[in-house]
């Protein structure tokens, strides 16, 4: 999606900036899950991803704050 809207509007544009951000926060939600989860053999996972999205829903949420803060008047 951020490689679409960068294509569409630019890279320097509100909107890529903003998928940008949005991209950075919330990535690492399921790479944490696969990779860290994985290697020490946790299988219970239903406490920590619940908790993992929440933190995304409030990365996503600064990272339009942040963006409308720093990129709003370009």
């Amino acid at each position: 999606m951020m490689v679409d809207t960068i294509k569409a509007y630019g890279v320097d544009s509100f909107a890529g900036r903003l998928s940008s951000l949005l991209q950075s926060a919330a990535e690492t939600t399921f790479f944490v899950v696969a990779v860290f989860f994985g290697s020490v053999n946790i299988k219970n996972t239903r406490y920590p991803i619940g908790l993992m999205l929440l933190a995304d829903l409030v990365g996503i949420i600064t990272a339009i704050l942040l963006a409308y803060l720093f990129f709003g008047n370009s």
